[in-house]
């Protein structure tokens, strides 16, 4: 019996301490999907501007819906930080890599890429706080400016 409650107490104790599992982790295993995180991407950006939509929508109805609205708020924030995450966890830690000024066009290139990801950043944290579709929009240019930045002009996607 008491052999039982310590093995049950030890399970609970490792389950607890346990940190949380991600889809993608930073060992260097080498199995990357570039376009497919940004297609991801592009497709929170789409359901962040469907949220925004349904929540203007809502807003205006003669009947309110608060509990609708409230569900396609936390759907707009949610997505919205599924993008931060792919952004600082996928790309700046695990795929671009620091460059020394030394290095002259691969620097600038290095420099393009943390600035448009900083800016995506910054239009995601804008769209949670917002019902506002220009950044979307925004959201929009700064993927594509990113994706020929990163692939190089003329990538076929």
């Amino acid at each position: 019996m008491n052999k039982t409650i310590s093995s049950i107490v030890l399970v609970l104790m490792m389950v607890l301490s346990a940190g949380g599992a991600y889809a993608h982790c930073e060992v260097p295993c080498g199995i990357y999907d570039d376009e497919m995180r940004f297609d991801m991407i592009a497709e929170h950006i789409t359901t962040i501007e469907k949220s925004m939509t349904m929540i203007v929508d809502l807003s205006k109805a003669p009947e309110e819906n608060y509990n609708q609205l409230v569900r396609w708020v936390n759907n707009k924030e949610e997505h919205a930080e599924q993008i931060q995450d792919i952004v600082y966890q996928y790309f700046m830690t695990q795929r671009v890599k620091p460059v020394g000024d030394e290095k002259g066009e691969m620097y600038e290139k290095y420099l393009k890429q943390l600035t448009l990801l900083h800016h995506m950043l910054v239009y995601a944290m804008k769209a949670k706080q917002t019902a506002d579709l220009n950044n979307v929009e925004t959201l929009r240019e700064l993927l594509e400016a990113f994706r020929n930045v990163y692939f190089g002009e003329g990538h076929k996607h």
